[in-house]
């Protein structure tokens, strides 16, 4: 599908010159200018999906940029539209995005009842099917505008995110996806007292057990474990429970195989990524909430390979590495041992929400490759070298 190294174009938030032309909106211009919409006919209705947020949440891509991607589609002679789920899109304007500012029409996903789906079959562990949402499929061109960020249950929340759960409709998304980990046996009820059960719960610091004495069930919240095992030291002299990588593995190869029957139903040559760098929080934009970021702001990143641009965005936001004062103090298990192997999202999430093995799982099914070359577009010591602007910076005409 892809050549053995993927290009990924990078624009650094840093700049190298007072001027607009290198300015970040400059970079991420040339970054669409490099991905080049001319595959983009006339008339395609180009799928942007993004996530429009929640509640009090603001750090979802800028509506600006959005404006930016969206005037290149109308260039290049596509209709774009952006599309998220019913209930973002609906309330997008609390943040911002409307059909004014963005430019172009905001239409959900899967209907304004979310029920406008196209059924896959995956038969994979305890999911059968998935509903695929229908105004994503009936699109011609996709772009992936992606908030790269941390998230809960996989540690990274980037493209393959974006579109294996925003991709569906809410009851694949929350009953479906979330909840695949349990697929693989993890407690033995025969083994298990219910007074057992009622410690295990207790040993948790964070409450993520539950135990339901009258189906006598126990469940654990793998999206939020952040593996301290305090449970399964508590059970071990019953041995009921019993959690294991793979548990926390099954969300991100699931998460892979969601994405790629999205990318099934486009062109290869109509899909583009945009990895957004910026504001990257600790939790998902789902939570509808403002969360400190932990890493400094990184930039742009843009390519036609979906693994490549998140190996790519994985790979810088482990260079940078965390701010440790901006640590939200509800991390309770959080690694800065700077001797263990570990991504920095995965010392906050866990050693087994490892944000590399989505690009693993990805690339076997052969969507991308791992392997990329990363280009940088106006780099500051390009464009501290160029002439710098002399006088007022206001140059659009005056109000006045």
């Amino acid at each position: 599908m892809t050549p053995e190294f993927s290009k990924v174009y990078f624009g650094s938030i840093k700049h190298g010159n007072t001027g607009a032309f290198a300015s970040f909106a400059a970079k991420l211009d040339k970054i669409i200018e490099l991905l080049d919409f001319s595959t983009v006919k006339k008339k395609d209705k180009v799928a942007i999906k993004m996530h429009l947020g929640f509640n009090d949440g603001y750090q979802t891509v800028p509506v600006f940029f959005v404006r930016r991607i969206v005037k290149a589609v109308k260039k290049a002679g596509g209709f774009p539209f952006v599309t998220d789920n019913p209930t973002a899109v609906y309330n997008a304007a609390e943040r911002g995005y409307t059909t004014e500012t963005c430019g172009c029409p905001l239409i959900p996903i899967a209907g304004v009842k979310d029920g406008y789906t196209e059924t896959v079959e995956f038969n994979f562990h305890s999911v059968d099917t998935l509903d695929l949402g229908g105004v994503l499929r009936d699109a011609d061109v996709l772009i992936d505008l992606t908030h790269a960020k941390g998230h809960n249950t996989c540690s990274f929340g980037g493209a393959i995110k974006n579109i294996a759960l925003g991709g569906y409709h809410g009851p694949s998304r929350w009953r479906k996806i979330h909840g695949v980990e349990a697929s693989i046996p993890f407690w033995d009820p025969e083994k298990c007292t219910p007074e057992h059960a009622k410690k295990l719960v207790e040993s948790c610091p964070d409450g993520h057990i539950n135990y339901d004495e009258d189906e006598h069930k126990l469940t654990v919240s793998f999206g939020m474990c952040n593996q301290c095992l305090d449970c399964m030291d508590a059970d071990k002299e019953v041995g009921c429970l019993e959690l294991k990588p793979e548990n926390y593995s099954l969300f991100q190869e699931l998460m892979a195989r969601a994405a790629h029957e999205v990318l099934k139903t486009f062109e290869e040559d109509k899909i583009f990524f945009l990895n957004f760098a910026i504001d990257i929080t600790p939790m998902c934009d789902c939570w509808g909430i403002g969360i400190p970021p932990v890493f400094n702001d990184i930039g742009v990143l843009g390519s036609r390979d979906i693994v490549a641009v998140e190996q790519a965005t994985l790979d810088l936001i482990a260079k940078e590495g965390l701010i440790e004062s901006m640590i939200p103090p509800y991390f309770r298990n959080v690694n800065l041992d700077p001797e263990a192997d570990l991504h920095p999202l995965a010392r906050l999430h866990g050693p087994w929400k490892d944000p590399y093995l989505v690009t693993g799982f990805a690339e076997g099914l052969g969507m991308g490759s791992r392997e990329y070359e990363l280009v940088e577009v106006l780099s500051p010591e390009e464009t501290l070298k160029m002439k710098a602007p002399t006088g007022v910076s206001e140059t659009q005409p005056s109000f006045f």
